[in-house]
């Protein structure tokens, strides 16, 4: 999970039934942590990015916001600005303790053709999600961001995964809404299975087409977290999510196309620092351990995105994976 990461909470608040398929996913980190993104795709729904560029002034920033709705589940994160502000979290900017400014950055995905007209996150689904943000392990599934989340031609949702790389810990939360498949409809077995760790998925592997019509790609966008304990720079964090990126593009075929807003958000909680030797080969040495950290990120994105699509349930008109090829779960 994400939250093995110490320091990193996530919560979730969701509507499912009654004209409702979609939510919202907060991952919140009180103590503060050095954030960056990367954006792909031609159909981005984002808040508060610019200021994850490395050379603007924020350094750190106290939780990132991830909802369905379209650009109108961007006001969730007025949600999740409220719950920091009543604890007094975010950057100070005046001499009491409760003049702050949280910084919350968000992105969104399209999930509106699953709920009725008009039933979109709103603030209250950020302060939800606050409110159940815990450090144990992370509902996945239909839960959340996803909600009302699909994967290509199947039902998409939250993932999660972690991966120990020496002394520090990767971890990621996905909400998996891909325009590509994340599955080969021709054998049921998930493009991003390989990065499977003794056995997580808890799945025997199918071979038969199933039972499922390829669907055109629609407006999608997976949007996700990873956050790592390393003390990193912006530009560092930075690498981190270009990395994850690549490990969305293994779990998804196509990936980052014209009709996804593909966006990672990075955190670097800073409990450790890098090892980076002294002398001519310093940066080097940093460079070197940098690179492990990222190779691990695009592997644990894509073990995320695997739980994402195995954990989902119908949901909004969509058949899940566990419905098209029932045996494999059994």
């Amino acid at each position: 999970m994400i939250t093995d990461v110490p320091g990193v909470l996530v919560g979730h608040h969701e509507r499912v039934g009654d004209g409702w398929a979609t939510g919202t996913t907060v991952v919140l980190v009180p103590g503060g942590a050095v954030g960056a993104v990367d954006q792909r795709g031609g159909a981005p729904g984002t808040r508060e990015t610019n200021l994850l560029e490395p050379e603007n002034l924020v350094q750190h920033v106290n939780a990132i916001c991830l909802s369905g709705g379209s650009a109108y589940g961007l006001a969730a994160a007025d949600g999740v600005m409220r719950w920091l502000a009543e604890r007094n979290l975010g950057i100070p900017v005046g001499t009491q303790p409760h003049e702050v400014v949280p910084i919350v950055p968000a992105a969104v995905l399209f999930d509106l053709p699953r709920s009725d007209w008009g039933n979109r996150p709103d603030a209250s689904f950020g302060y939800a999600a606050c409110e159940a943000a815990a450090a144990g392990p992370v509902p996945l599934g239909t839960v959340g961001a996803g909600a009302g989340a699909k994967a290509g031609s199947l039902k998409g949702g939250i993932g999660a995964a972690s991966e120990r790389v020496g002394e520090f810990t990767v971890g990621v939360v996905a909400a998996v809404n891909a325009a590509g498949e994340a599955v080969d409809l021709s054998t049921g077995r998930a493009f991003a299975a390989d990065h499977e760790v003794e056995g997580e998925f808890g799945v025997r592997w199918p071979d038969r087409p199933g039972d499922v019509e390829a669907k055109a790609a629609g407006l999608n966008t997976t949007i996700g977290v990873v956050a790592v304990d390393a003390a990193l720079s912006k530009a560092e964090a930075r690498r981190l999510a270009v990395a994850a990126q690549d490990g969305l593009a293994r779990a998804v075929r196509p990936a980052h196309t014209m009709f996804d807003g593909d966006t990672v958000f990075a955190l670097a909680t800073g409990e450790r620092e890098l090892p980076g030797g002294a002398g001519p080969i310093a940066a080097t040495a940093r460079a070197a351990v940098l690179d492990t950290l990222c190779s691990a990120a695009a592997r644990v994105f894509g073990r995320a995105m695997v739980h994402g699509v195995l954990n989902a349930t119908s949901a909004g008109g969509m058949r899940a994976y566990r419905d098209v090829w029932p045996e494999a779960l059994s």
